[in-house]
């Protein structure tokens, strides 16, 4: 999997239609990586339906594969899980080749760390510049060893506890990545294990442990932080998960529905978590035409289906505070900002320097050759915007540098939909990661690729 982007596949996205029709992207990408992490500690039979078959959670299988769980798709279409029990998981014969999955790796690090077990991680070019320090510092403290890279990057070896030990600790940067960790490893930690967050973050791994039947406590603490605690011991009891379509990933098709003329688009089934939809949100207001119907409840998650009509839209200050529920959209909705009338403001985006890629400097960069008017600062970035798309790539440009990052290409895609001229992104091939029908399924809505 680590040599799975070897060959670029550029893709070049022009003029698109009206973005018309109803569609399902997806199942969401974080609730289908600990489905198959949750459902492989547990003794009896998880069946889930809706999951994400993108290259990071076959990562995420192939590895809890390697360290004793069953894990296969059925000819229903439904994934039957048959777990190794709660301490039950094996050393694995090989390393855990992790791909570009940085949520594999750092919720992994704390699951196999808890067990008495040994195991290397590797990954891609992209995953293997991602810093794990923010993960192994807090792990350590429970008694679990770790042989990184340099700058604590992959490859990674994992030296996991004889008896790991339950600890508090507050997080110093908001992060679902690193809490979810500590979680996992407190499962089979003797005692309480407690993460305490100041700012809230996605609570998916809080969610399916109660539907899983663990005890989840949260408190809310006196200077307006959270505590999240496990007691060690619990174990995990098999049920079944419709995975809802990820947030994520409809922001796409929704953006590039709002900024084509004559649009109505349906998406349905989809994620609506308080702390994933911060961009439908900041879309509403920047005056998008949202409409969300059909409220309900799944797998302990709510989900609910919108309709997206074209609308003008105008800049704003994105409020901070809404920063950590909408995280990974910040390049599409940056994209919105660059068609939007007047100037967008979006701050505390340092996170963005750290995932798949430094997004904030790709996204500038790019923003820039297609004739955007931005300022990028340490951890901001402010947009002009004029109201109508902007020129895009003229001839004779370099394509867009996506450097491995699937929502980096996305995000150029759904502006080459738009703007005046066509827009070539160097590689499509990553986009598979989270999205693997991506260009299919845009282009069955009105977009144009080639």
């Amino acid at each position: 999997m680590t040599n799975a982007h070897t060959d670029p596949a550029p893709l070049t996205a022009s003029k698109s239609t009206a973005i018309t029709g109803t569609i399902t992207v997806p199942g969401d990408k974080s609730i289908s990586h600990r489905s198959i992490m949750f459902g492989a500690i547990t003794i009896g039979e998880t069946m889930v339906s809706g999951l994400l078959e993108g290259e990071d959670v076959l990562a995420t299988a192939a590895a809890m594969r390697a360290m004793g769980a069953s894990i296969e798709k059925g000819d229903d279409g439904l994934w039957r899980i048959h777990g190794t029990g709660l301490g039950g998981l094996h050393e694995p014969n090989e390393t855990l080749d992790m791909g570009n999955s940085g949520t594999s790796t750092r919720l992994l690090m704390g699951l196999i760390g808890a067990h008495n077990i040994t195991a290397t991680m590797n990954g891609d070019a992209s995953l293997s510049k991602r810093p794990m320090n923010r993960v192994i510092k807090p792990l350590e403290q429970m008694g679990i060893r770790f042989e990184a890279s340099e700058g604590g990057r992959l490859p990674l070896k994992i030296i996991g506890a004889q008896d790991a030990m339950a600890f508090q600790y507050r997080l110093p940067v908001a992060s679902a990545q690193v809490k979810s960790a500590i979680l996992l490893a407190g499962l089979n930690a003797t005692g309480r294990t407690t993460v305490i967050e100041e700012k809230p973050t996605r609570d998916h791994t809080e969610n399916m442990l109660r539907h899983f039947g663990v005890d989840v406590e949260i408190e809310n603490l006196e200077d307006g932080a959270q505590a999240i605690s496990v007691i060690g011991g619990q174990h995990l009891q098999p049920c079944a998960i419709d995975v809802p379509a990820d947030p994520s990933s409809a922001a796409f098709p929704t953006v590039a529905a709002l900024l084509s003329e004559g649009s109505n688009l349906t998406i349905t089934n989809i994620g609506t978590n308080e702390r994933r939809f911060g961009l439908f949100e900041t879309l509403i207001d920047m005056g998008a035409d949202i409409e969300i119907k059909n409220k309900r409840t799944q797998g302990g998650e709510p989900v609910a289906d919108i309709i997206v009509r074209a609308s003008a839209l105008k800049g704003i200050t994105v409020p901070e505070s809404r920063v950590p529920s909408m995280i990974d959209e910040f390049p599409i909705l940056a994209v919105a900002a660059s068609c939007a009338e007047g100037t967008t403001i979006m701050t505390g985006l340092e996170e963005l320097r750290v995932k798949e890629s430094d997004r904030l400097a790709l996204m500038a960069k790019g923003l820039k050759a297609c004739g955007v008017s931005l300022e990028e600062g340490e951890d901001s970035l402010t947009i002009h915007g004029t109201g109508r798309p902007p020129h895009g790539l003229k001839e004779g440009d370099a394509a867009i540098a996506t450097e491995l990052d699937h929502r980096i290409a996305m995000a150029f895609l759904v502006l080459g939909g738009v703007s005046a001229n066509p827009i070539t992104i160097d590689d499509s091939a990553p986009i598979k990661t989270s999205f693997p029908n991506f260009v299919e399924l845009m282009e069955e809505i009105g977009c144009n690729y080639a």
